[in-house]
């Protein structure tokens, strides 16, 4: 059984220590208790257990330590989901930082709110070592009810952003062994569940970016493409159980996605995966959409000149565009 109050904050790490002590500072200066700590060590190579052996000792009632094999943030998050024992779970990317009052101010939400299951705030973006703003990223100024449709537009908040109850994220299931958009994937999932959100009208965590190694970053390369084909494939089903139909314009939106990432795939030389993209894109799409020009024409180049060339030629007159 979940520990009543308990905040579990799941940290997977690879080669951050400096960061990592700083992302830790930020939840040890919350105001709010009871917490723990899951650092989980994502098979560093630099002197991360030395940074967590410090925090341990200082701390050793809050901080826990999981080395596992090098998997990717969504295993590395799944190992600390399992471990933790927390009424509410907080994932904290080993690079940002959480606000001193975000678990005082969302734990109290969420208390006060037994409808909603997963509480939200404002988050700032700024490059670390530079002094915040007072803008909110991306739409985490707003206040937004519920994550379907909006979700299937873009993944609208951080990881640090929001704090879940227990027991949404144990229906969410397992974190996948996907290394890029598998934290999308996962909030659609939660999404899928119809939950309600609570809005706290403050700034509760910084997104810092750096020059250090960011799973974001890397182009289009086969490798991530790949992941982010099946983490799109799996949000549309999820929007899909979920009763979001073609005509919503978020899905129309996502329709187009999925039409680009097809592209996308067959330039990169990802024959099925552009094929299975391209069918999910007129699926998803409205009827008559369905029947648009670029589809046949899309098609039928495919079938002449293979995925792989109709992708490169696509991609091109996009970047001319």
């Amino acid at each position: 059984m979940p520990r009543e109050g308990l905040v579990s904050t799941i940290i997977p790490v690879f080669n951050r220590s400096a960061l990592l002590r700083e992302a830790a500072a930020s939840v040890l200066a919350q105001t709010y208790r009871p917490i723990e700590i899951i650092i989980v060590d994502d098979g560093s190579t630099d002197d991360t257990f030395q940074a967590v052996a410090a925090l341990r000792a200082e701390h050793p009632s809050i901080v826990r330590y999981l080395r596992i094999p090098n998997g990717g943030p969504g295993v590395a998050r799944e190992a600390g989901r399992v471990a933790a024992e927390g009424e509410f779970i907080q994932y904290l990317d080993s690079d940002d930082l959480l606000l001193p009052r975000k678990f005082e101010l969302q734990v109290s939400g969420l208390r006060a709110h037994p409808e909603c299951d997963v509480a939200y705030g404002r988050t700032r973006f700024y490059r670390a070592g530079d002094s915040p703003g007072e803008s909110s990223w991306k739409r985490t100024g707003e206040r937004i009810e519920t994550m379907f449709p909006s979700f299937l537009q873009s993944r609208w908040w951080d990881t640090s952003t929001p704090l879940y109850r227990r027991t949404v994220t144990d229906r969410a299931g397992e974190w996948l062994t996907l290394r890029n958009e598998e934290d999308w994937e996962y909030d659609c999932r939660v999404a899928s569940q119809g939950i309600r959100l609570h809005y706290c009208p403050e700034y509760v965590s910084d997104t810092r970016t750096h020059c250090g190694n960011m799973l974001s970053r890397g182009g289009r390369n086969a490798a991530k493409l790949h992941d982010r084909a099946e983490a799109h494939r799996l949000i549309l089903g999820h929007a899909q159980r979920a009763g979001i139909t073609c005509h919503t314009p978020e899905m129309r939106h996502f329709a187009r996605e999925l039409f680009l990432l097809a592209r996308q795939c067959g330039a990169a030389g990802l024959f099925d995966e552009a094929q299975m993209l391209f069918e999910l894109s007129r699926s998803a799409s409205t009827p008559d959409r369905r029947r648009g020009l670029d589809f046949i024409a899309y098609r039928a180049a495919a079938s002449v000149l293979g995925w792989s060339l109709a992708g490169r030629i696509a991609c091109s007159l996009e970047h001319f565009r």
